[in-house]
């Protein structure tokens, strides 16, 4: 099902990474007088799961810059043993919506990101993500999500999802921290099969404890109807 985010409910800073400080400039009068009659205020499109439509492989980048720097992430990543997966077009998340996917080290699955149409300079740069789940939730972390940029996360992600960012960190670099990350709370768990489908199952898992979270803020509303790109 598909649904909307409730403006007058995000915060100034998740306001400024979901439409960048101008966009957000723009529409904070129409955010500040649906707060103040306390009224939700429809903003744009997310699903409940997570999608990610199969794409050929070729030789990808919106610039020559962009596309040594995605042959550079991918090259650090193989050194490290990861195993490519395809590539893939995530066509309800904003901006930044291409995703080349691994798997590494039997429990983290990876992302590098870019766009194909970058709209600004915040989203010209190519990144990576290692998710893991945890084994044990004893210590309220469901999964370790580790990022190679510094843009804000938006909307918040969930408060089982223990988020580290380490901007400018090529993979060998992010994939020490994350190590580190994890072992804080323990162990991570195997992948459930090592193809895409269990890369995808496990971005799922995330997407979903966000989803509750940003529901109980109430960020989230009902748009059955509704088809179309999210924020």
């Amino acid at each position: 099902m598909s649904v909307r985010l409730n403006l007058a409910a995000l915060t100034p800073e998740e306001l400024a990474a979901l439409f960048g400080e101008d966009g957000a400039q723009l529409r904070l009068p129409e955010v500040s007088r649906a707060r103040l009659e306390q009224r939700a205020l429809a903003g744009p499109v997310l699903n409940t799961t997570f999608e990610a439509q199969p794409l050929e492989d070729r030789s990808w980048g919106a610039t020559p810059e962009q596309s040594r720097a995605l042959g550079s992430h991918d090259a650090q990543l193989r050194a490290c043993g990861a195993t490519p997966l395809g590539v893939f077009y995530l066509p309800l998340v904003s901006e930044v919506r291409h995703a080349r996917a691994y798997l590494l080290e039997s429990d983290i699955a990876v992302s590098l990101r870019w766009s194909e149409t970058p709209e600004s300079s915040r989203t010209a740069v190519a990144y990576l993500e290692f998710l893991s789940l945890l084994r044990d939730r004893a210590s309220g972390s469901a999964c370790v999500l580790s990022i190679s940029n510094s843009r804000a996360v938006t909307p918040a992600p969930s408060e089982e999802v223990d988020l580290h960012q380490h901007p400018g960190a090529g993979a060998e670099e992010l994939l020490a921290a994350h190590r580190q990350h994890v072992l804080r709370h323990g162990r991570a768990q195997r992948l459930m099969t090592t193809d895409a489908n269990g890369w995808m199952r496990t971005w799922q898992t995330l997407h979903t404890l966000n989803v509750a979270a940003w529901a109980r803020r109430g960020l989230l509303l009902e748009d059955p109807g509704t088809t179309g790109t999210a924020g």
